[in-house]
């Protein structure tokens, strides 16, 4: 093992630079991973342009994070070898101790990092990780398809399967991007009429590929009166966080319908509390997932051939590529990969 690791750190708010640092030796309860490749989530811009100046050293952002066990910290669960195949996701694995730990609800732990904001990701060669945040990969997907799915594909993943909706039901996708071309996909397989929603014919034909059977251009036409003169939608995913735009869509929600958010907003989202009451709709926020939900949303891409469509750059090139990804250039997620240094942690 080397004794030390490129990582891509936050030097200061919003820039990026490549550095060596001393490889770490996992403590209780963790394990050294030696990354493969790593995507660039647009919630990295959080992290990396409102990065905290005096935390020394610099954070290493990324939480979509694909690799091998190099080493084992004392207490790691048995379930974990060295060589194993495995991610990590935006959250950074749960505690065992607090009340939602104790009733199962690991997604919800008060005491969980979350990776790249408030400890170390995987814009690196290595990272350190805890045992309870690690996803099993299966053999079936390539390092670099599987990153996507520990956060865009486990968030929209959940998302459906809370909505509410049943076979044959009408599911609106609001926003198709990194988030929404996997909703689209994961949609289309699970049974339900699904209609994209976004703006822009530039984007329609991508929607219908990728499992929409009819595209609705809001820059053309009510997104909302068109939904309701389909009879409706049982779900709305929400994959944008524009409190207008979402809010725009209230009015296509069937009765008993869900709007379910996965867009972390912080201004207000306006909505109508006579829609809600009088059709018993309900708005739902769904975060991303446990470590066992991120392994079947997984299984479920490898069973039904659901898989994001990347691009990729070095992990040196990460400068580059979180630029691209923040100007929307991308179709339609960028993934860091270190094939270029792999088994650098041997060398």
């Amino acid at each position: 093992m080397r004794k030390t690791y490129r990582a891509m750190q936050v030097a200061t708010p919003g820039t990026l630079e490549l550095v060596e640092r001393e490889t770490p030796t996992p403590g209780a309860g963790e394990v050294l991973i030696a990354v493969e490749a790593c995507g660039i989530c647009g919630a990295d811009a959080a992290d990396i342009d409102r990065a905290d100046p005096t935390l020394q050293p610099p954070r290493v952002p990324g939480h979509e994070v694909v690799g091998r066990i190099i080493a084992l910290g004392g207490g790691v669960p048995s379930i974990w070898k060295v060589g194993q195949r495995v991610g990590v996701g935006r959250l950074g694995g749960h505690c065992n101790e607090c009340p939602q730990c104790r009733q199962g609800q690991f997604q919800l732990c008060r005491n969980q990092p979350f990776v790249g904001a408030s400890c170390d990701g995987g814009y690196a060669e290595v990272m350190l990780a805890r045992g309870t945040g690690l996803v099993s990969i299966p053999d079936e997907l390539e390092a670099e398809e599987a990153a996507p799915i520990l956060c865009a594909g486990i968030a929209t993943f959940n998302a459906l399967k809370k909505s509410g909706a049943e076979v044959g039901d009408t599911v609106a996708i609001l926003g198709i991007g990194g988030l929404g071309h996997m909703a689209l996909q994961y949609a289309r397989r699970m049974g339900f009429k699904v209609v994209a929603v976004g703006r822009g014919q530039d984007i329609a034909g991508d929607a219908l590929e990728l499992g929409a059977h009819v595209y609705i251009d809001t820059s053309q036409e009510n997104a909302g009166e068109r939904l309701k003169g389909m009879g409706g939608a049982k779900a709305i995913i929400a994959t944008i966080g524009n409190p207008e735009a979402v809010s725009s869509l209230m009015g296509g929600l069937a009765p008993q319908g869900r709007l379910v958010l996965l867009g972390a907003g912080k201004d207000p989202l306006p909505v109508s509390a006579g829609h809600l009451v009088v059709g018993e709709r309900s708005v739902l926020g769904s975060i991303t997932g446990s470590p066992y939900e991120n392994e079947r949303a997984l299984d479920f891409s490898v069973l039904t051939a659901v898989r994001p469509l990347i691009e990729t750059m070095p992990l040196e090139k990460a400068r580059e590529a979180y630029e691209r990804m923040k100007s929307g250039n991308v179709k339609f997620r960028m993934v860091l990969t270190m094939k270029e240094t792999d088994h650098a942690h041997q060398r």
